[in-house]
């Protein structure tokens, strides 16, 4: 568990589905739980036949992640080649691995001072602030609200290396 906390009977919503279910049990390794906390590896039995799969999230049906397939983020490089703005990536949050691109740097911060500067694209160590773009839309939090749920890393799809890794902001909304 991510984050709160579940009870048999809460209502839930899985996303990004968005269908709806109750939770019948907790179960974990010493038997069922009255209550499970963040923190916790449990197992959640649900009250109606969904399929979850891996990469899905369950959360509370009254307070439900955020989904979206473009984000705001704070990008750090950790590849000895440059970011390509529009370049396919693969992102991989929690349990889900995601086609992206990362758009231009709005800014790069410099480390020393904090100044924000103008680039074109992100170098090894650098960190910028630039919009991603993902195939297809995922339940987030932004981190400074959920650290597990707001954060990613950037693997090159061709040599499946980590390149780099980042922190969400907030979604962007569509036009």
């Amino acid at each position: 568990i991510l984050g709160g906390r579940a009870r048999p009977g809460d209502a839930i919503r899985v996303l990004p589905s968005g269908k709806p279910s109750r939770i019948a049990r907790i179960v974990s390794f010493d038997g069922d739980l009255a209550e499970a906390q963040s923190g916790q590896s449990v197992t959640l039995t649900l009250a109606d036949e969904l399929d979850v799969s891996r990469g899905d999230v369950i959360c509370a049906a009254n307070d439900p992640a955020g989904l979206a397939d473009q984000f705001e983020a704070t990008v750090f490089w950790m590849a000895d080649s440059e970011m390509l703005p529009g370049r396919g990536y693969l992102v991989k949050m929690g349990a889900s691995t995601v086609g992206a691109s990362l758009g231009p740097p709005k800014y790069v911060i410099d480390v020393n001072t904090l100044d924000h500067l103008a680039a074109k694209t992100l170098a090894l160590n650098e960190t910028g602030v630039c919009n991603v773009t993902l195939d297809h839309a995922v339940a987030f939090d932004p981190y400074a609200e959920n650290r597990d749920m707001g954060c990613f890393i950037v693997i090159d799809r061709l040599t499946n290396q980590t390149v780099g890794a980042g922190l969400l902001h907030f979604a962007l909304r569509r036009s």
